[in-house]
């Protein structure tokens, strides 16, 4: 046996994050959508490149939100005076940070220079809105009800991917400043091995501290769902196990998982 054999395997671990408060839910959720476009858009089929319009209708819905860019904006710029404020200090890795503050203040730049809310620019295109009109319905982008988008559907695939490329372009500093936030928010947690006893757990937060993001590891051979609830003074978790019909069920064994909480 190799000695790559005889080192102990580590388990598959499945993560599931909470956010503590609507800004952070938001982020998730275009990012969640953000990862769904890029691997659709990367794909030759047709129907695929359907489901990639359909995600970048959902992201306009959820990025429609009047104070959303202004919020990400605010963010990025507290984060970025608050790291310059470690510069010269004993200890700091100083390329980590000039990488985190080249990445905040581009992000910030791109982020400030685009006009409107994000995906205003799509929806001044006709085409794509009467795409989005009829998208939602059932059945409702057959050839006979939009022929103009039937007929792109039967472009070849290049050329479908270099319209969405253009599309997709417009979001980019959307993407990219959700992406740097919610990159340090996830740095700034320290996981930690803990136990729920009988398939519960209840952890107080400390005052003085707010924490805006839960992350958990958990080990898929386990087979568990968790709920988790939460808010600024107290996170609760419930392991759940599906029945024979699906069904969620309280686990009463001991679990063993990764916990961070990220400020």
């Amino acid at each position: 046996m190799t000695r790559a054999g005889r080192l102990k395997q580590q388990p598959a671990l499945v993560l599931y994050e909470y956010p503590f408060h609507e800004g952070i839910r938001t982020m998730l959720r275009l990012e969640h959508l953000f990862e769904r476009l890029d691997l659709l858009a990367a794909r030759d089929d047709a129907v695929d490149h359907h489901f990639a319009l359909a995600t970048i209708f959902e992201i306009m819905d959820v990025a429609s939100r009047a104070d959303l860019k202004s919020d990400l904006l605010k963010e990025l710029d507290r984060h970025r005076i608050a790291l310059q404020g470690y510069r010269g200090h004993p200890g700091v890795d100083a390329p980590s940070l000039d990488h985190w503050l080249a990445r905040l203040e581009g992000a910030f730049a791109a982020l400030n220079q685009l006009q409107g809310k994000a995906g205003q620019a799509l929806a001044a295109n006709d085409w794509l809105m009467s795409v989005r009109s009829r998208i939602s319905i059932p059945g409702g982008t057959c050839a006979f009800d939009l022929p103009a988008y039937h007929a792109w559907q039967q472009r070849p695939a290049s050329a479908r991917r270099d319209d969405l490329a253009g599309w997709i372009s417009t979001l980019a500093p959307l993407e990219d400043g959700l992406r740097v936030l919610l990159g340090l928010l996830r740095d700034s947690g320290q996981a930690q091995r803990v136990i729920a006893p009988g398939g519960q757990y209840q952890q107080s937060l400390p005052q003085g501290r707010t924490y805006q993001l839960l992350r958990l590891h958990l080990d898929e051979n386990a087979q568990l769902v968790p709920e988790i609830t939460g808010h600024r003074l107290l996170v609760s978790i419930r392991f759940m196990r599906a029945d024979g019909e699906g069904r969620l069920r309280p686990a009463a064994a001991d679990t063993v998982f990764a916990l961070t909480l990220c400020a």
